[in-house]
C-alpha cells in the first residue's frame, strides 16, 4: 500500500497544475485498454480514449476500438483484426466542427525481454473511412517497460514506461505524425496496471503535448 500511495501522490502532484488550468495548450487523454482472453488462443481487444484540448471538458476526440486477436505461439506473437469509431471535434477558424471516422485495422504484435527490459513491437495497417475521403496509414510502435522496485513486472511494482510511434500515409504526404511518450506505471495485480505520463505529438506544422492517464485490464473472460 505504501508504494501505491506514493505512486498516487506523485501522479496527483504532477498532473494537478494541468487538470485545473483554465486555459492551456496542453491536452489531456484518459484511456482504458482491455486485452482479455476468450479462449486459449483468442483475445478480445477493447479500448476507449477520451481526449481533451485542455485538462477536462473541451472534447477533442472520442475513440472507441475493438477487435479479435489470435496468439501465434506461446511468446504471445499476436495478430488482430479490429474496428474503430472516432468522433472528432476540431476547431476550424475558431469554431468547433464535428467529424466521424470509421476505421478498420490489422496489426501484429511481438514481444521481447532482455533482463529487466520488456520490449513490444506493434505493426498496424489502417483503412480510414473519413466523411469525405478514404486513406490508408501504416503505424510502427516501439514500447518499453522497465520495472523499478522489482526485477520483474510483478504486482505492486513501480515501473517506467516509454514508447515511440510513427504514422505514415500510403500516399502523399507520407509523414503523418510521430508520438514520443514517457510515464510512471504501477502494477496493481497480475491483470491490471495504471500509467500516468506525458506524450509529445509531432506533426508537419504542429507540435503539441498531452498528459496521459491509462488503465490496462487483462482479466481473462474464460477459465
Amino acid at each position: 500500500m505504501k508504494i501505491a500511495n506514493r505512486f498516487a501522490f506523485t501522479v496527483f502532484c504532477l498532473l494537478t497544475p494541468f487538470l485545473f488550468a483554465q486555459k492551456s495548450d496542453l491536452g489531456a487523454w484518459y484511456m482504458y485498454f482491455g486485452n482479455n482472453k476468450i479462449s486459449k488462443k483468442l483475445n478480445l481487444h477493447n479500448e476507449i480514449q477520451y481526449r481533451n484540448f485542455d485538462g477536462i471538458g473541451d472534447l477533442e476526440q472520442l475513440l472507441i476500438r475493438t477487435g479479435i486477436g489470435y496468439d501465434l505461439n506461446e511468446n504471445n506473437n499476436n495478430i488482430l483484426l479490429g474496428y474503430g469509431f472516432i468522433l472528432s471535434q476540431p476547431y476550424v477558424n475558431g469554431e468547433k466542427r464535428e467529424n466521424i471516422e470509421h476505421r478498420i485495422f490489422q496489426q501484429f504484435i511481438t514481444k521481447q525481454k532482455f533482463g529487466r527490459l520488456n520490449i513490444q513491437h506493434r505493426y498496424r495497417l489502417e483503412e480510414r473511412f473519413l466523411q469525405n475521403d478514404f486513406r490508408m496509414r501504416f503505424r510502427y510502435y516501439l514500447g518499453l517497460n522497465i520495472p523499478v522496485t522489482n526485477k520483474e513486472m510483478l504486482p505492486k511494482t513501480l515501473y517506467i514506461s516509454a514508447y515511440n510511434e510513427i504514422f505514415l500515409h500510403l500516399d502523399s504526404p507520407v509523414f503523418d505524425r510521430n508520438r514520443v511518450y514517457g510515464a510512471l506505471g504501477f502494477v496493481i495485480n497480475k491483470n491490471m496496471k495504471i500509467e500516468a505520463g506525458y506524450m509529445n505529438q509531432i506533426q508537419e506544422n504542429r507540435n503539441r503535448g498531452q498528459v496521459q492517464i491509462g488503465f490496462y485490464n487483462n482479466i481473462p473472460l474464460t477459465n
